[in-house]
C-alpha cells in the first residue's frame, strides 16, 4: 500500500532562501514547457511528449545556469508533473466533463517540488536535501515502509516534508460486526445500532473570525505588504479549521474501522448536493467526503469492507416492512403504517445496511 507522511521543517533563513529559489526555478520551467507544447500542438499539430521535453533538461542547464543547482531528478518531477496534468485533461475530455486545460502556474499557487527517488534521506533530526542543506524535522513518528519519494511544500509561511512509502498491510483480527451510516447535517452520521457521531462544525464556530479576518484583507490597499499579511493570517485560519476537521475524521473513521467487519455508507453526489445555498455550507462543514475516504483508506489496510449503496428512497423506505411512506425532510421520525417507529436517520442507516448487505451476497 501506498502511505504519505506529513511532518514540519524548520529551516533557517538560508535554507528558506534555497527553498524558495528551486520554487521559483520548478515554476518557470514547469510554464517554459506548457508554452512549449501549446507552440508545438499549433504548428504541427501534435503535442511534445513526456520523454522528448525530458530529454532537453541537459540542454537547458547549458544555457540556465541556475537549472543546475536543482537536483536532477526534481527537475524530471516537474516535466513529469505536466504531463500528469495533459493526462488528467485528456481523461476529462474522454469522460464528459468539465476540460480544465493545464494552466500557468503564478507564484501563488506553485507550492511544492519533489525528489521522486534520490536527494534526500533523514538522519537523526535532520533532512538531508540534496542542493539545499541538513534542515530541521520534527519526526513526531518514524515513517513505516519503504520511502519512494519526498515532496517539499510551502504553505502559509510553514514548510512541511512529505514522504510517500510502500507499507506491507496489517490486517486487524477479524470482526463479525456491520453497521450502516446514514450522514446528515446536524449531527455528522447516525448508525444503523442508534449511535451518533456528532457534528463539530468547526467552520460555523471560527465564522467570526474569519469574518473580522476577511474585512481586515478588504480594507488593505491591493499589492501591499499589510494586504499580504492580512491575506496569511485568513489562510492560517482557513488552515487551521481544515486540520481541525481532518483530525475529527481521522479519529472517528478509526472508531470504526476498530470496531466494524463491514461499514456502509451512502453513495452521495455531493458536489451535487453542495449546489444548495441553503445547505452548501453545512454540508462542507460536515467533511462527509473526508470522512468516507478516511474509513476506506483505513478499511483497506486493516482487511475491512467498505460498500456504498444508491441512496435513493433510504430515508422514505420502512425498514420493518419495506413500504415506502412519504414524508419531508421536516419530519424527522419514521412512523410506519404497520406499528415501526424509528428516528427518520436510524432507519435510514438500517436500510442502507440491508442494500449493502446485497450488493456483498
Amino acid at each position: 500500500m501506498q502511505r504519505t507522511y506529513k511532518f514540519r521543517l524548520y529551516p533557517t533563513k538560508e535554507e528558506q532562501g534555497y527553498i524558495h529559489f528551486a520554487l521559483e526555478r520548478c515554476r518557470l520551467l514547469y510554464n517554459r514547457l506548457l508554452a512549449e507544447r501549446i507552440a508545438a500542438y499549433e504548428q504541427t499539430g501534435q503535442s511534445l511528449t513526456y520523454y522528448e521535453q525530458k530529454a532537453t533538461l541537459p540542454k537547458r542547464k547549458r544555457y540556465i545556469p541556475e537549472l543546475k543547482n536543482i537536483h536532477s531528478q526534481v527537475l524530471q518531477n516537474v516535466v513529469e508533473r505536466l504531463d500528469k496534468a495533459y493526462q488528467a485533461f485528456f481523461r476529462r475530455v474522454k469522460n464528459g466533463e468539465k476540460a480544465g486545460f493545464p494552466r500557468f502556474k503564478p507564484e501563488s499557487q506553485y507550492n511544492s517540488f519533489t525528489y521522486p527517488q534520490s536527494g534526500f534521506s533523514i538522519e537523526g533530526k535532520q533532512l538531508v536535501l540534496s542542493k539545499i542543506g541538513d534542515v530541521r524535522i520534527r519526526l513526531h513518528r518514524q515513517p513505516q515502509g519503504t520511502i519512494k519519494t519526498c515532496t517539499i511544500m510551502v504553505k502559509n509561511g510553514k514548510y512541511y516534508a512529505c514522504f510517500s512509502c510502500e507499507v506491507e498491510s496489517k490486517h486487524l483480527p477479524a470482526s463479525e460486526k456491520q453497521i450502516g451510516i446514514d450522514l446528515g447535517v446536524s449531527q455528522l452520521a447516525v448508525t444503523s445500532d442508534g449511535e451518533r457521531i456528532e457534528s463539530p462544525k468547526f467552520l460555523r464556530k471560527s465564522e467570526e473570525k474569519l469574518k473580522r479576518k476577511q474585512r481586515a484583507v478588504s480594507k488593505k490597499k491591493r499589492g501591499s505588504n499589510r494586504r499580504r499579511k492580512a491575506v496569511r493570517d485568513l489562510a492560517r485560519l482557513h488552515e487551521k479549521v481544515a486540520n481541525q476537521r481532518k483530525n475529527y475524521a481521522h479519529k472517528e473513521s478509526r472508531k470504526l474501522i476498530n470496531k466494524y467487519g463491514l461499514i456502509a455508507f451512502e453513495d452521495l453526489n455531493i458536489q451535487g448536493m453542495v449546489k444548495n445555498h441553503h445547505l452548501a455550507k453545512s454540508i462542507a462543514d460536515s467533511g462527509w467526503n473526508q470522512l468516507i475516504q478516511f474509513v476506506t483508506y483505513k478499511a483497506e489496510s486493516a482487511g475491512r469492507q467498505v460498500v456504498q449503496v444508491n441512496p435513493s428512497g433510504t430515508s422514505q423506505r420502512c425498514s420493518n416492512c419495506g413500504e415506502i411512506v412519504k414524508k419531508s425532510l421536516a419530519v424527522r421520525v419514521h412512523q410506519c403504517p404497520c406499528g415501526y417507529v424509528a428516528d427518520r436517520d436510524e432507519n435510514a442507516a438500517i436500510n442502507i445496511l440491508k442494500l449493502a448487505l446485497q450488493n456483498v451476497s
